[in-house]
């Protein structure tokens, strides 16, 4: 093949991927990048708040809270780890003090003193 149609047929390409903007927002990302670039252009819906977050001062309730909730309210909580929350909840009942927090295995003295503004019970 001439190397003037290996270039005719990129340039074409490039054109092709600019003028398509979904196809050049996706272009060279992972799978998973893809699906936040669609997710991300979509429109954002409403979030319905109930009794495990409070509004204006933050808190989080560790005995009614959903695990997602707990990940996007405390610090240096990830799905994880929120997971293991709402499993030793549900294995052991509801915390009677947010120190209990720290028989969840991930979780020490050090991340509960981060984020005790963050919760209540």
């Amino acid at each position: 093949m001439k190397k003037s149609t290996v270039k005719a047929f990129c340039l074409i390409a490039g054109l092709a991927m600019a003028m398509s903007p979904g196809l050049a927002q996706a272009a060279g990302k992972t799978d998973g990048q893809r699906a936040a670039t669609q997710t991300a252009s979509e429109p954002a819906q409403p979030v319905a708040q109930d009794a495990a977050v409070a509004g204006d001062d933050g808190e989080v309730s560790i005995n009614s809270a959903t695990a997602e909730q707990l990940a996007a309210a405390l610090n240096g909580v990830g799905l994880k780890k929120a997971q293991s929350i709402v499993s030793y909840r549900e294995q052991y009942g509801p915390f009677t003090q947010i120190e209990q927090l720290q028989e969840v295995p991930g979780i020490g003295a050090a991340l509960l003193q981060r984020n005790l503004a963050r919760l209540k019970l």
